[in-house]
């Protein structure tokens, strides 16, 4: 039985608005049609390099955009719009956000403050107790402030703040930069624990191997635009992978090999019609800067002309 869908991103443009030249003005699409739905239950990682727009995508869901900022698209949460108002009231209690730096929490609060939101509620005190024990925190630590955390209880005092409110649907958006394996795999489990009590987790990350291990489908973001979502088990062979650049990432991960891709993301005021990967790609042809089409696949989506032509030749033969 399929998972009843939390969130759901369609068509999902931003870009950005800024001078040059003076009074002029320009915009840069930063992201560009970008579809994403998560189940409950579910675990779905968006992964790309950096400046692909992954972090935007966690801003634009919880309505934190830059004042300019221009969003296009439809964002539902439980199959309704989700709005500015409809975020201001789900944004840290039914949707909630583990960011990326330790450096978000309040360096002159102590830590049970910031856990409990400054309520003294005995039931908010008492689960707050429990989620430390939970998470593998001592009890006292609730007492310290955060310059006298190591790195790895700052990640998780981050988890828990977060896990407090038993949100319905949790981003975690690169919360295990620093961490050595072991620790950032433990990391890893406490969002899997949250997915099976029946939360939707958006994982944003750059770690392709710890995205793999740690959820169910994977989305690749290249330059702003989804080129590939599949399943984590299509990335155990090359030959379950579509997109090229995709297949790139398989062969750069260690036990692969540390193949390198020759060339670099563009800059967002260079993105090339059609295939944004297509100055990069060996397998590039004409048709590659056409509009390419988000073509379903038997573990998901791919944007390329390549897929394409392999699905007409097996249709035909």
């Amino acid at each position: 039985m399929e998972n009843k869908r939390i969130l759901e991103i369609n068509n999902l443009a931003i870009s950005f608005e800024q001078y040059e030249y003076g009074t002029r003005k320009t915009k840069l699409p930063v992201i560009r049609d970008l579809n994403v739905s998560v189940g409950g239950g579910e675990i779905v990682a968006v992964v790309g390099a950096s400046g692909s727009g992954k972090s935007l995508l966690a801003h634009a869901i919880l309505g934190i955009l830059p004042y300019n900022a221009e969003q296009k698209g439809t964002i539902l949460y439980n199959r309704e719009i989700l709005d500015g108002k409809k975020q201001a009231q789900l944004r840290g209690r039914k949707i909630v956000l583990v960011p990326q730096s330790v450096n978000c929490l309040d360096p002159l609060m102590k830590i049970g403050a910031q856990i409990c939101k400054n309520s003294k509620k005995q039931a908010v005190v008492e689960r707050m107790k429990q989620m430390l024990s939970c998470y593998g925190l001592r009890e006292d630590v609730r007492k310290m402030y955060p310059f006298e955390l190591s790195g790895g209880m700052a990640r998780r005092v981050l988890i828990t703040t977060a896990d407090m409110e038993q949100a319905d649907f949790v981003i975690a958006d690169e919360p295990t930069p620093g961490l050595d394996r072991e620790l950032a795999c433990r990391t890893m489990e406490y969002f899997k624990g949250m997915a099976n009590r029946g939360a939707g987790v958006l994982l944003i990350t750059h770690d392709l191997e710890l995205a793999i291990t740690t959820a169910d489908r994977i989305v690749v973001l290249y330059a702003g635009t989804a080129i590939e979502e599949t399943t984590a088990e299509a990335f155990q062979n090359e030959n379950t992978l579509f997109h090229p650049y995709t297949k790139a990432l398989w062969r750069a991960m260690p036990q692969h090999g540390f193949a390198v891709c020759e060339g670099t993301q563009p800059f967002v005021t260079r993105i090339p019609k059609g295939c944004v990967f297509k100055q990069r790609c060996n397998m590039c042809q004409m048709n590659c800067s056409k509009e390419i089409p988000y073509i379903q696949t038997d573990t998901g989506y791919v944007r390329c002309i390549g897929y394409n032509r392999k699905c007409e030749r097996n249709d035909n033969e």
